[in-house]
Order: C-alpha cells, then sequence, then structure tokens
C-alpha cells in the first residue's frame, strides 16, 4: 500500500487567483508565470485553472514546448531568455517571445536564421542587478535589437526588486523611466508584488506569480487576507502510529526535545524526503483532525512528530494538513525561517500528486 501522503492541486483556485489578478490590474494583459514546474504544483495539472490567462511565463524550453502540446496557442515568453544559438531554432519553431538582457543574446539573433520575425523583451536593469542593461545603456540595446531583422515586437522589461517591502518601487520606477525615456512598446514590469500593491506599475503587462497559487509575495498572510487569494496546494498525511511518553522523556534524532510532562506524540508519515523543511523548528504548525497543534522533535527522512495534547481524540489514520486552506503554506514557511516559495517547488517526485 502507498503511504497515506499526497498533495492536491486546487484548479478553482488557481482560476480564481488569476481572476484576483485580473480584477487588482484589469487594464493590464498577464503573463501567468509558470516557472518550475508551475511553483512545483505541476504544468500541466496547473494548466486548465490558468488557461484564462493572456500569455504563459517560464524559463525552460521544454516547459514551453509542453504548453504548446497542451493545447496553449497563445504567447509564451522565456523570462531569461535563451543561452546558446541553438535555442532560437526551438523558439521560433514554437513561436515563443523571449527576453533579451546581454549583448551576447543579441548578437545570437543577429546571426540567426529565422522563419520568422521573433518578439523580445528587451530586459533593463533598473536597480536589481541580476539581468538587463543599466539604464544608461538601455536605449543603445533597443536602437541595435530594432535592426535586426530576425527581431519583430519590442517589449520594455524590468523587476521590481523591493515591491513586497517598505523600501517600494519608486526609485525603479524612476530609473525605468529615464532610461526608457522616449522608446516607443509596451511595457511589462510588475510582479505579484507590484500587481496587488503598485498600481502605477501595471502598465500595458503585468507577470503575477506567487500571487497565482494563493501565498504571499512579502511571506506575510496577513499581507493577503483580505485580497480573496486561495491556497492551490494541500499537503497532507495521516498519524501512522501514537507514542505516550513520560515526563523526561525526548523524541526523534538528537534528543532535541524533551517532554515536559507525560504526553500523546503523533508520528506522521512525512519528512525531509518528501520535501517538508528539515528546519522547521519545535512549534511549527500542523492541522490533526482540523485542530491546530505543532511539531516536537526533528523533522526525520520520512516521518515528523506532532504534539497531540490539543486533539485528545486523534489516533492512527487521523488526517494531517501540513499546509493548505487551512494551514497556509507562508506560515509554515515563516516558521521554518524560508518562504511559501520554497515549499512549494520542494515537493518531492515520490509523492503522489493530482489535481482537482
Amino acid at each position: 500500500m502507498p503511504r497515506p501522503l499526497s498533495a492536491t492541486i486546487h484548479t478553482a483556485a488557481l482560476a480564481n487567483n488569476l481572476a484576483i489578478a485580473r480584477k487588482y490590474a484589469p487594464k493590464s494583459k498577464i503573463w501567468a508565470v509558470v516557472k518550475a514546474n508551475a511553483y512545483g504544483h505541476g504544468l500541466a495539472r496547473a494548466f486548465p485553472g490558468l488557461r484564462a490567462t493572456d500569455g504563459f511565463g517560464l524559463l525552460d524550453l521544454e516547459e514551453a514546448a509542453k504548453l504548446r502540446e497542451l493545447g496553449w496557442a497563445g504567447p509564451i515568453l522565456l523570462l531569461e531568455g535563451f543561452f546558446r544559438p541553438t535555442d532560437i531554432d526551438v523558439i521560433d519553431r514554437y513561436s515563443l517571445t523571449t527576453a533579451v538582457h546581454c549583448d551576447e543574446q543579441l548578437r545570437m539573433l543577429e546571426m540567426a536564421r529565422l522563419s520568422k520575425p521573433i518578439n523580445i523583451q528587451l530586459k533593463m536593469n533598473s536597480g536589481m542587478n541580476r539581468l538587463g542593461y543599466t539604464p544608461e545603456k538601455f536605449r543603445a540595446a533597443w536602437e541595435r535589437a530594432r535592426a535586426v531583422q530576425g527581431v519583430g515586437q519590442i517589449t520594455l522589461m524590468t523587476h521590481f526588486s523591493d515591491a513586497d517591502g517598505p523600501r517600494g518601487i519608486a526609485h525603479q520606477l524612476e530609473a525605468f523611466e529615464r532610461g526608457a525615456e522616449g522608446i516607443a512598446g509596451a511595457r511589462s514590469l510588475a510582479n505579484s508584488a507590484a500587481v496587488l500593491w503598485h498600481p502605477d506599475a501595471h502598465v500595458d503587462w503585468v507577470r503575477p506569480g506567487i500571487m497565482l497559487y494563493g501565498a504571499s509575495p512579502s511571506g506575510l498572510t496577513a499581507d493577503i487576507a483580505d485580497t480573496g487569494l486561495k491556497p492551490a496546494m494541500t499537503f497532507q498525511s495521516e498519524l501512522i502510529a501514537v507514542q505516550t511518553v513520560s515526563a523526561g522523556s525526548s523524541i526523534g534524532y538528537g534528543s532535541t526535545f524533551t517532554a515536559g510532562a507525560p504526553m500523546r506524540v503523533g508520528v506522521v508519515a512525512c519528512g525531509y524526503a518528501d520535501g517538508y523543511p528539515r528546519v522547521a523548528p519545535e512549534g511549527t504548525p500542523v492541522i490533526v483532525d482540523g485542530v491546530r497543534t505543532k511539531l516536537v522533535g526533528r523533522v526525520s527522512m520520512d516521518m515528523l512528530t506532532v504534539d497531540l495534547t490539543p486533539c485528545p481524540n486523534a489516533g492512527i489514520g487521523s488526517r494531517v494538513e501540513l499546509w493548505g486552506a487551512n494551514l497556509l503554506i507562508d506560515d509554515v514557511a515563516s516558521a521554518a525561517g524560508t518562504i511559501g516559495y520554497e515549499l512549494m517547488c520542494a515537493i518531492a517526485q515520490r509523492v503522489p500528486v493530482r489535481a482537482e
């Protein structure tokens, strides 16, 4: 029999969250970001819930081809662009749009033989300092791109580093507007945080990612409490054993937890080999039989242990929600010192995943 551990992807929640993004940016077209196998949800499973988008943004050529196989005929954007001349052949074959962020990519486009022009998104480094041309070099890059016979429409693009925090986006918007002054073309600026909290950045296209999966760009559940976003993934298991330990008894590897009084402890079929964070400390929230309780002891490869004091009726077979609608992934991530993005993407291949 398989272990009683699974992840469920909620198609209706994905569709709801896409509609929320459109509500926040009603005048913009949407690139639904599905990189990293749709943030761990599975591209094929997420596609039905997100197909009302205007375009999809991702990184991998194989995932772009998969979208075409799923029946998507609309725009697909390669957010990091391409890496070698042979990639351009695939871009041409599948009619993809690509980011262009450096002279090396422009050089490859200049040398490419294409069956039709390729639309590009010319990326400006407005202050994040990862990819893109600085504002001072942006116009020259745009003029060079415009001169390439194989380049079609040119959209101007940047990415915000602090849209989810107190610094905000004003400094990057100023840099972008300075570098793009007088340049014609559509604009694509806003990530999830900017979609939710910076309407001045919505412009022609927005690029929501994490919000589509029902988590907060800031990692704080309170920040999205009134948005209507719904968790798109439920990670659940069951109790497979119950131990009654006496005061002074330790639990798990390293004896990191010692019971201060007699207590019942539930053993859950889930561990770090399944994608649950090993660093999750004592006190990380868990739902057992609909009751909120906490981890005790160290997370091991295949199991974790929980305090059953608040759940006196729980026993073997009791349902355990590790994150989902009743326990938001951001709350688990915060307790573990990480972000919901990482937990979504960490679900292991051995975990059965289904869509509903």
